[in-house]
């Protein structure tokens, strides 16, 4: 059997999810007339507490468009330099809204509210990008699957308050977070002014994301939406997969949470590994010691086992427990590790 820890994206639908995506009742959703789609965006704005939602294809997308509704050319964003927005969309903060990043050296894909402060630009000083807004990843997924402090994100918000910045949440994984930290949707919809949530990672649907905040944001999301081409039209056939997985899929995270951290307890007792990260959700981030061999040989020898896990660069190396991870795969991992 494949063993396929690339990424908690290569799930397929339970049966349970396809019996729902093939019954659910559809519209055109460009003209807002998929009656599926909108109970899943009224369903998801009702567990944040926020205003409204709205369903996009991807989470990059939902993050664009978020960037977008809080920017304006030549501003900038502050977020980790481990930030998905900043490594993993393809450089659309610029593309696509003419903003820049100010990174910070945070830890773990985390900052404090102190480096944001000492990162704003003076809004006067007219020599530098206006600083405009505030981006942040739970969990942060370079990081490892690091999960914020709460306190420190209220504080982060204060800070947005203070000087009029906006504060976007890339929550493609906050469902693992809030179950790792026995958090609320409703905490995170008080404190941010736009959330974005994954449905096709943890919840194992097929596609999508929704981007949540003020009925204003997403009137305008919509027009970005638009534009960026991410209008969808029976989609309700997806929005039903992800109603499903909401109902169904939430509460056993934590089994892939477990598995990843018994996965990381047998790494750190092999002698070919020089560091796990600290591992709080599902992913796993680890090192090899080159003086056995390099980290592509261990991925190659494991893809000869047929497990096949990622190269994140640095030397780093990634595997992600998900729905799809059984616990006869998670057995036969941890036997091929011990007998590497």
């Amino acid at each position: 059997m494949q063993i396929n820890l690339i990424s908690d994206t290569v799930t397929k639908p339970t049966a349970g999810m396809l019996d729902a995506m093939m019954s659910a009742t559809v519209g055109d959703d460009v003209f807002k007339e998929d009656p599926t789609v909108n109970a899943l965006e009224e369903k998801v704005a009702h567990l944040f507490g926020m205003e409204a939602a709205l369903f996009f294809p991807s989470g990059t997308m939902t993050n664009q468009t978020a960037i977008k509704l809080h920017t304006q050319p030549a501003e900038q964003l502050i977020c980790d330099k481990y930030a998905h927005i900043y490594n993993y969309e393809g450089g659309g903060v610029s593309f696509n809204s003419g903003v820049s990043c100010r990174l910070i050296d945070g830890n773990r894909g985390t900052m404090t509210a102190a480096q944001v402060v000492s990162a704003i630009n003076p809004p006067d000083f007219y020599h530098s990008p206006l600083t405009s807004l505030v981006c942040v990843e739970n969990t942060a997924n370079k990081g490892g699957g690091t999960c914020w402090d709460f306190n420190e994100l209220e504080k982060i918000g204060e800070v947005c308050k203070q000087h009029k910045l906006g504060y976007h949440l890339d929550g493609a994984r906050l469902w693992n977070a809030m179950v790792e930290k026995k958090e609320n949707p409703l905490q995170y919809g008080q404190l941010f002014d736009t959330v974005s949530v994954c449905l096709s990672k943890g919840l194992g649907c097929p596609v999508g994301s929704l981007l949540l905040g003020t009925k204003e944001h997403m009137e305008q999301a919509i027009r970005i939406r638009k534009l960026f081409g991410g209008g969808m039209r029976q989609s309700g056939f997806l929005a039903a997969a992800a109603i499903y997985a909401l109902d169904h899929h939430i509460d056993r995270l934590a089994e892939d949470h477990k598995r990843a951290k018994e996965i990381g307890e047998v790494l750190v007792a092999r002698p070919f590994i020089k560091k796990v990260e600290p591992i709080e959700t599902n992913i796993v981030i680890f090192e090899i010691d080159e003086s056995y061999m390099t980290s592509m040989d261990f991925v190659e020898k494991l893809k000869e086992k047929d497990i096949l896990i990622i190269g994140m660069g640095q030397g780093k190396l990634r595997m992600v427990t998900h729905l799809d991870y059984t616990q006869a795969m998670h057995e036969q991992l941890l036997s091929q590790l011990v007998s590497f």
